[in-house]
């Protein structure tokens, strides 16, 4: 009876030790460890995945706005053709661009903190809206030139594409405000991982650029932040969305 228990053990080592070797030189049996991600970015519907590996959050789009613009194709059911006024009350004229399908990677810190030094946005993506659509700062390119000739060029929901066909709000996104959200809800998140609200707070104020700080938000609770977070605003004046850079650190975007 001893020797058969010995031999058992022997038996039930050697199957342990194949497992053991198993796992670390056949991939098969690799565990691959997982971060469940936060509610509050899963409201970031437009996005086509979201995955955390427990430091960063990482998004990927289309940058394909899921409302109509006189931007798309006009053999795109979301054509439409469009004259009027635009942000501001400007007379609307379309620039030379097309929204094109764009291949998006958004890297964003999962536990967002206030940056030792503040990072300038740069021009292009600085961050992501919840339709999956990306955000850019107050600048025009090629040499940060203020918004003023390109608002006319915002279509009916405020958004226009770039040469490259990068579909952005520069802007308040009318479409989110007043059919996929509210004026006081979240609108997205810039890449430092804070997020963005419409120029509303969640009593009904206006936002006035008076009440942000130099980077366009400031800290109180939210719906979404229980126990408070720092926050950008949408504002219906210059800056429009970021004031003198990143209030953190910022992440990465991909195009």
């Amino acid at each position: 009876m001893k020797n058969l228990k010995i031999s058992a053990l022997f038996i039930i080592g050697i199957v342990f030790s194949s497992i053991i070797s198993c796992s670390n030189n056949d991939s098969t049996y690799k565990i691959t460890v997982t971060t469940e991600v936060p509610a509050v970015y899963k409201k970031i519907y437009g996005a086509t995945s979201i995955s955390s590996d427990g430091t960063y959050i990482y998004i990927k789009t289309k940058d394909l706005p899921d409302h109509k613009s006189t931007y798309y194709p006009t053999t795109n059911a979301l054509y439409e053709s469009y004259s009027g006024t635009t942000f501001g009350g400007n007379t609307f004229v379309k620039n030379p661009n097309s929204i094109i399908e764009q291949t998006t990677t958004v890297k964003l810190p999962l536990n967002p903190v206030v940056a030792s030094t503040h990072a300038a946005t740069p021009l292009g993506a600085i961050g992501i809206a919840i339709n999956g659509v990306a955000f850019f700062n107050q600048y025009a390119g090629p040499k940060n030139q203020a918004l003023t000739g390109e608002i006319a060029t915002f279509d009916k929901y405020y958004g226009h594409p770039q040469p490259q066909g990068v579909y952005h709000y520069h802007v308040e996104p009318l479409y989110l405000t007043t059919v996929k959200s509210t004026k006081s809800g979240l609108m997205g998140f810039l890449l430092d991982g804070f997020p963005v609200y419409g120029p509303k707070e969640e009593n009904g104020t206006m936002v006035t650029n008076a009440i942000l700080d130099d980077y366009h938000g400031h800290t109180h609770v939210t719906v979404d932040y229980p126990n408070g977070i720092y926050h950008y605003h949408f504002t219906d004046e210059a800056p429009y969305l970021n004031g003198n850079g990143f209030y953190g650190t910022p992440g990465t975007i991909s195009q």
